[in-house]
């Protein structure tokens, strides 16, 4: 299934996109309904009214994840790029959930805080069912499925604090979606071709079958440590291109237009917005 949290009209809820149409659920968003249990959607989908895709506005599919759980230095390209040497084992920090942003939404920050506002596409991975200590050969049993995320970054911060989370961190600063594919759907997330654009440039081209650490070793990794919950978020890292390391570095401004895509799961389009007050 193809999942949506969108609003109509009023109202905030989660559906099904069939074709250019969705498909109403009685759930407030996709998390609510990962907790419910996925398979009680196929059934309501069925009873459903369609709605067209172009009446309803796209929101983030988890809209208040419990925890995301971000890692870097994850593809060897980004390695290499900032040389590097690839990690042995998984480097973890995290993003707030207040940082999420929807497909569309405006990406804003305070000039005087930040001068160097980067993109990052990435592969997310929404944790279906609560994980403690699982085993990579079980990982795939905890996944409700995959998304795309933009690991918006700002590197003055990044690198002055010394640590990853305030850089990572301010609002809008986690566009997220457009939608969920479920793990059934894609059942192996390895093998997509992943690209970012700024302006309409092509400026990173990969794939996540470069993944340093996989989807089941990030899953067993952080769950030996710490309790994956459902709508829990790991976000797997980027490939090479990033702004920060282009020669000469470039970084975003209000206007630019930003556009993620992972292939099977679709385009997360986002633009900078005026600058804050």
């Amino acid at each position: 299934m193809r999942l949506l949290t969108f609003r109509y009209q009023n109202d905030v809820m989660a559906g099904v996109l069939e074709g250019e149409n969705v498909l109403p659920l009685p759930w407030p968003d996709v998390k609510s309904l990962i907790e419910s249990g996925l398979d009680a959607a196929a059934e309501a989908a069925a009873a459903a009214q369609a709605l067209p895709l172009a009446d309803v506005s796209l929101l983030a599919p988890i809209l208040k994840p419990g925890k995301i759980v971000a890692i870097g230095l994850n593809y060897l390209d980004h390695c290499l790029e900032q040389g590097k040497t690839p990690p042995e084992r998984p480097t973890i920090f995290t993003k707030f959930s207040t940082a999420v942003n929807h497909p569309g939404g405006d990406i804003r920050w305070d000039p005087s805080m930040t001068q160097m506002v980067d993109y990052e596409a990435e592969l997310a991975v929404v944790i279906g069912k609560r994980a403690y200590r699982v085993g990579e050969e079980d990982a795939y049993e905890y996944v409700a499925g995959y998304t795309c995320l933009n690991d918006v970054t700002a590197r003055d911060l990044q690198r002055g604090d010394k640590q990853w989370v305030r850089g990572k961190s301010l609002d809008t600063f986690a566009p997220m979606g457009p939608l969920l594919v479920t793990a059934d759907e894609l059942p192996d997330p390895h093998g997509l071709a992943i690209r970012c654009w700024v302006n309409g440039e092509l400026r990173q081209e990969s794939n996540t079958d470069q993944l340093i650490h996989t989807v089941p070793k990030l899953i067993a990794f952080c769950s030996r440590t710490f309790t994956l919950e459902p709508g829990d978020i790991i976000t797997t890292g980027t490939p090479g291109g990033v702004g920060v390391y282009s020669d000469p570095p470039v970084f975003l401004k209000p206007g630019d237009e930003i556009t993620v895509e992972i292939e099977s799961i679709g385009r997360l389009q986002n633009r900078v917005g005026p600058y804050l007050p």
